[in-house]
């Protein structure tokens, strides 16, 4: 019969079990926070991302003022970006009071510098749809908080507690039409990403 034959193939040719590789070797990637932000701004850059280092919040609400004019809908994950609407009072409104959010401004306590990737896990996001349905999307980060490679990004996050995170790299782009590049095609148009040279717990309770 057919079926014995296929199943009889399948247990034959069981693949034999190797090893997982040795990351020790990662250990010897040690390199200053400069270099590393460095080499997440180049990379996050030609993805597509502006990239912005600045000295405190002050200085990111001076480019936020001239980059979106006033009155559009900002929302911050934030505390210390009181002029914006806190994520944390609206938290139980629905998720469709959201469609018109121009900016979401969220906080990132690890990068990638490798890929130019910025883990977010639900309490940093404070509602879940938040980095998806706004037209743009910022992100803060520490200086110090970035790692080289996506393994000891893994390494990091693989027994912290949290419901749902995210590592988030953008804008989106597709180029499946007529292979014409279309960017912010799903999710937001633009992501930006302030480095703080303060560190950044100082400002988020």
């Amino acid at each position: 019969m057919s079926r014995e034959k296929i199943l009889a193939a399948v247990k034959k040719n069981q693949f034999t079990s190797t090893a997982l590789p040795d990351l020790e070797i990662l250990s010897a990637l040690t390199a200053t926070s400069d270099n590393l932000v460095q080499q997440y701004t180049g990379v996050a850059s030609a993805g597509g991302c502006f990239v912005y280092e600045v000295n405190d919040l002050e200085a990111i609400k001076d480019i936020l003022r001239k980059e979106f004019k006033p009155g559009v809908k900002i929302i911050s994950g934030i505390q210390g970006l009181d002029e914006y609407t806190y994520a944390g009072n609206v938290m139980q409104e629905s998720s469709h009071s959201f469609a018109d959010a121009e900016l979401t401004i969220l906080a990132s306590n690890l990068g990638v510098a490798e890929n130019g990737a910025l883990w977010l896990t639900e309490n940093q996001m404070n509602i879940r749809i938040l980095p998806f349905i706004s037209q743009h999307l910022a992100v803060v980060i520490g200086k110090d908080a970035f790692v080289p490679t996506m393994a000891q990004a893994y390494a990091q996050i693989g027994n912290a507690d949290y419901g749902y995170g995210a590592f988030i790299s953008g804008p989106s782009k597709t180029a499946d039409i007529e292979q014409s590049l279309v960017i912010g095609a799903h999710g937001p148009r633009s992501l930006s990403v302030f480095i703080l040279i303060q560190p950044l717990l100082k400002y988020i309770i």
